[in-house]
């Protein structure tokens, strides 16, 4: 009886043909076939996060519904969310557009977010992102340096995109960037400067061929470049970038702009209209620079809206209107739990004061909540009870003993 030949259960080429022949249970593979089917596997994975980043026409969410989208997460700022939403809607629109006959190429528009800090930029870029189906990540400007110097080089911006996309190029390059922080790039006076600003002015002129569009060597791992790294190409002509920055200070930048347009005896007329409580309104392209942007980043970020200071009653709102707001997440912890959390109208009214009171802001709010929550945090999962209620004297007392400081830290 002839002795059986093993061969591949998929090719049929036998053992002594292949460099490798794997044992199944009732079968075998060779390591040609095992290579194929690598090829086959990793091409069907490219094609997935492609489709996972793709828009079509039907998906496409016109302005109004993204704005709708971000009313439900974020309270007030309403300029802003339609400047968002419309450069949003745009950017998909681009990446939808068909090569025409017509000579007309829709460029992008890049946004630059100026408002105080606690007052929800990086929140609306994080919450835009819940509804988009392109890759997206948040940057800090701070940490980056000139090329040579000790920090991140500016291409490392691009490194986090391409992680977030799975290293998908092709789906990096229809990605949104948000750089947070871009106030503190600003260079150091209003004249350019003739020696190195290695965290200023310097970085601003790195940027500019990121925000214009260019094609960007960019190290896959982040870090420093070396001569010997292997760089992955990334083209930005389609990536659209969100900049936001608090600009601390440039309301007197605003208010000197603004009097110098008036003179005589119109001026005392034309002045009240100005709303002097907040010039931020005002803000124009004019106002960067004098802040210490270059002409050219600024002329890159065309998008220019604002951020009003959060009042009394947006924080009131803040505090308990939006799916994701403080209370609720709170609420929701204690469930998982199987507690069932309440609280007195009067506690909210009490947290709020404190936080307007110490000039804490949005992120204020949570420091005051955990404040006060932070002692049944940590008894009440262990005990049997099944049901809290938070009281005025109990916030009042909590909040007493806690390092008031602290808070203000926060």
């Amino acid at each position: 009886m002839a002795k059986t030949v093993d061969r591949c259960s998929f090719c049929g080429r036998p053992k002594k043909e292949a460099n490798l022949l794997i044992t199944g249970m009732d079968c075998y593979i060779c390591d040609y076939c095992v290579e194929q089917a690598y090829e086959i596997i990793k091409d069907n994975l490219q094609a997935k996060a492609s489709n996972q980043f793709s828009v079509k026409g039907d998906d496409l969410p016109k302005p109004k519904e993204l704005k709708a989208f971000l009313d439900d997460y974020v309270i007030g700022q309403d300029e802003a969310k339609k400047t968002l939403s419309v450069a949003v809607y745009n950017h998909y629109k681009r990446l939808m557009q068909k090569d025409t006959d017509d000579g007309v190429e829709i460029e992008k528009s890049n946004i630059i977010m100026v408002g105080s800090t606690g007052t929800g930029k990086t929140l609306l870029a994080k919450t835009i992102a819940k509804k988009l189906k392109v890759p997206f990540t948040i940057v800090d400007a701070t940490v980056l340096t000139e090329a040579g110097y000790v920090g991140e080089v500016i291409e490392s911006i691009l490194t986090r995109l391409l992680q977030v996309s799975d290293y998908n190029v092709e789906a990096a390059e229809r990605g949104i960037v948000f750089i947070d922080e871009i106030d503190k790039i600003a260079r150091k006076g209003d004249n350019p400067s003739i020696t190195r600003d290695v965290s200023g002015e310097g970085v601003q002129q790195g940027l500019l061929k990121l925000l214009e569009g260019s094609v960007v060597n960019v190290p896959p791992q982040g870090g420093r470049k070396h001569p010997d790294q292997k760089m992955i190409p990334v083209n930005t002509k389609n990536i659209l970038f969100i900049c936001g920055g608090a600009f601390d200070g440039i309301e007197r930048k605003i208010a000197n702009r603004l009097n110098t347009k008036v003179v005589g005896y119109a001026a005392t007329k034309d002045q009240e209209r100005l709303d002097t409580s907040n010039l931020l309104q005002y803000v124009s392209p004019q106002d960067l620079k004098s802040f210490g942007l270059i002409p050219e980043i600024i002329g890159r970020l065309p998008m220019l809206c604002h951020l009003d200071q959060l009042d009394r009653a947006a924080l009131r709102r803040i505090l308990t209107e939006p799916k994701n707001s403080i209370i609720k997440q709170y609420i929701k912890l204690f469930e998982m739990d199987g507690i069932e959390l309440t609280f007195d109208e009067k506690v909210f009214e009490f947290i709020v004061d404190t936080a307007v009171a110490f000039k804490l802001g949005a992120r204020g709010l949570r420091s005051i909540v955990e404040t006060i929550m932070i002692d049944v945090m940590y008894e009440m999962p262990s005990s049997n009870e099944k049901t809290l209620h938070i009281d005025l004297d109990y916030a009042k007392e909590k909040l007493k003993k806690a390092n008031i400081e602290k808070l203000k830290a926060a």
